[in-house]
């Protein structure tokens, strides 16, 4: 399709000033191919177009419909073509996307993103997003956010403590009030299904609810600390909002849906119908962003789109696990989650996979107080109890506020003590 300059390409303070999404792609290509008319085409190609000219693209089309190609960073940043010398070239590409396309709704706006040239002809991974507050703001957010969730369990002065209830599944709504109230007793904030269990016939949500929510009452009672629970409703997307409205009915005061598993848009439809605080769960997300030539960054696919979605709480990876994210990308999932961004609240940041006390300075250190921790294994494996490894948890967190070494801390608290001594301290 032959097309002039003007029409096909734009510098970034001219799209600025105009309703679209910026792109940031990643792309590999044999150093002959033409760099340009590659990102034309997706620029043409996920917007009016298609591979080969076809009638009917009018004028109007292109000036309203048609994407443009905003950048083109060579990687490394070669100027000469004497400095290609691999058969390989890399490159950065933008390309902004008129919004009036898809509008303010997730399905239509990933399959324009990612969809056609870019899950065809072209192998590329979506890095960046910058959308406009016009559009943004559309999505309105959590409704919520990390205020809301700090009212919600009345702590305002340290990280929170979210525990999530082991074994992951196979019990009934009894059982799992026993070790709900366990837990509670050693004063965790929150306490949240496993991800593994949704709404099966012997254990249902509804059940677990009012199960769970006497035991954390029966809790109270002996500690004057309040544990939420937060259930999950993650089904098929015909019976979310229904599990939602049901659990909510039973007294539930938040729930947790798997974004990954049922979506963006679900998520999204979810914080539009219910009135409770939400955790998105990013289980499965790797699926998302693992891949270096498809899919989409750590930082957008469980940072940036689940807070637009909705997500009061989002579950993160981290670096210290076992799972070898980059350190460098789990911070940049943090302030996605919760840095100012236009008039959307802030969603908190919930930190999980091998969170234990010896290592709750590491992440007040690298996000700040304002976060969760998530320890799972290790409050339900401490020798003396789940109890005695919440307290544990606790401990270490009261010590780090108060500038007091986990070692020292440790010679005062027995709980602690033993969950240094298994599991290790790291600053």
């Amino acid at each position: 399709m032959q097309m002039n300059r003007n029409k096909i390409f734009a510098l970034n303070e001219e799209i600025r000033k105009k309703d679209y999404v910026l792109a940031t792609y990643y792309i590999e290509l044999d150093k002959d191919t033409d760099i340009i008319a590659k990102a034309s085409a997706m620029a043409i190609g996920q917007t009016v177009g298609t591979w080969i000219p076809v009638p009917g693209i009018t004028e109007e089309m292109q000036e309203y419909h048609m994407g443009k190609v905003v950048n083109i960073i060579d990687i490394p940043p070669y100027e000469l073509s004497t400095q290609m010398n691999s058969d390989k070239c890399s490159y950065l590409i933008q390309i902004a996307y008129p919004y009036i396309n898809f509008g303010a709704q997730f399905p239509m706006m990933i399959t324009t993103l990612l969809g056609n040239d870019a899950s065809t002809s072209a192998q590329v991974k979506l890095m960046d997003l910058q959308f406009p507050e016009s559009f943004a703001s559309q999505f309105n957010g959590p409704n919520f956010g990390l205020e809301g969730v700090r009212k919600l369990t009345g702590v305002y002065d340290r990280p929170l403590v979210l525990n999530m209830i082991k074994p992951c599944t196979g019990f009934s709504p009894k059982v799992g009030a026993k070790i709900f109230y366990e837990t509670a007793l050693g004063g965790v904030d929150l306490i949240k299904d496993d991800e593994l269990l949704g709404n099966p016939n012997f254990c249902k949500a509804v059940d677990r609810v009012k199960e769970y929510n006497e035991a954390a009452k029966a809790a109270f009672e002996k500690t004057g600390k309040k544990t939420v629970y937060v259930v999950n409703i993650t089904d098929s997307v015909d019976k979310v909002l229904d599990n939602a409205k049901k659990v909510v009915d039973a007294g539930a005061k938040a729930v947790m849906i798997n974004f990954a598993a049922v979506g963006y848009d679900m998520l999204h439809s979810l914080a539009k119908n219910i009135n409770v605080p939400i955790l998105g769960h990013y289980a499965g997300a790797g699926m998302l962003y693992e891949g270096t030539l498809n899919g989409m960054s750590s930082p957008l696919a469980v940072g940036r789109l689940p807070r637009l979605a909705g997500a009061d709480i989002v579950m993160m990876n981290t670096p210290y696990g076992g799972y070898p994210l980059l350190h460098h990308k789990y911070i940049q999932t943090a302030n996605e989650l919760s840095l100012p961004y236009y008039n959307i609240k802030p969603s908190m940041p919930a930190v999980g996979g091998g969170v234990h006390p010896g290592i709750a300075e590491r992440y007040i250190k690298d996000l700040g107080t304002d976060i969760i921790l998530a320890p799972g294994g290790s409050i339900h494996g401490h020798p003396k109890g789940a109890a005695a490894g919440a307290r544990a948890m606790l401990q270490a967190i009261n010590a780090v506020m108060n500038g007091i070494p986990l070692d020292e801390a440790a010679k005062e608290h027995s709980e602690l003590r033993i969950a240094l001594d298994l599991w290790g301290y790291k600053k």
